[in-house]
């Protein structure tokens, strides 16, 4: 679903450059579900950014957003998004809102996207986003995400965006036993390892991916 950029004169066409050489960045490090890419292409990514960072929006890095939390690197959010596999229609949980810009990804792949931020400001920011840019389907709440979302459970992925100390037991409960999937920073408060979690009726299946930091995933299962 490609998303209009409004922006007058010639700067448009620089921001559409500037996604576009980020678009080709993330082919050329491995991203290469096409989808996944499209997505990316087709959202401003300075929509989700204090306009101080405006000029470094298509920077391949984490930037500030307030309450000591920051917007993940373009890099994290097509590995994340590109590791699910995802399928329009299905119902994905998303821990962490954060600015909202992860959400928008996956909300155009056409998936049913629910999401808790335990920040309430910046939960009220992204909804504004996501509203202006014609996001009306994502379900959203303020909440402790390390314990999940039961009442709209099972979910067909889950993707964490803070890294845990562990897999949290709730959002395992919470996966689809028909091949449910979760995508997970596990490690330090500071460091951690990617793991892509299967859920095929009682069994599990980790398997551990590239190295990532993220902020800590604080909550009753978290930090």
């Amino acid at each position: 679903m490609p998303i209009a950029l409004t922006v007058n004169g010639s700067a448009a066409g620089l921001l559409s450059d500037e996604r576009r050489k980020l678009v080709e960045d993330l082919r050329a490090r491995g991203i290469h579900d096409p989808r996944v890419l499209s997505a990316i292409a087709s959202i401003p990514r300075e929509r989700f950014l204090d306009r101080t960072f405006t000029p470094r929006a298509y920077e391949d890095s984490a930037l500030p957003i307030g309450e000591g939390q920051t917007i993940s690197q373009p890099y994290t959010v097509a590995y994340q998004t590109q590791t699910l596999e995802l399928k329009p229609d299905e119902k994905v949980l998303e821990i962490g809102t954060g600015s909202g810009y992860q959400t928008a990804v996956l909300a155009a792949l056409g998936v049913r996207v629910f999401t808790i931020e335990r920040h309430v400001t910046l939960l009220e920011q992204a909804r504004k986003r996501l509203e202006s840019l014609g996001f009306h389907r994502i379900i959203s709440r303020a909440g402790d995400g390390s314990r999940g979302w039961p009442e709209y459970a099972p979910f067909d992925a889950i993707l964490v965006t803070a890294g845990a100390p562990d897999v949290p037991e709730s959002l395992v409960k919470q996966l689809s036993p028909g091949g449910g999937r979760m995508v997970i920073p596990i490690g330090g408060q500071r460091n951690q390892k990617m793991y892509c979690v299967t859920k095929n009726g009682e069994e599990l299946k980790a398997i551990e991916l590239a190295d990532f930091a993220f902020v800590p995933l604080i909550g009753k299962e978290g930090w």
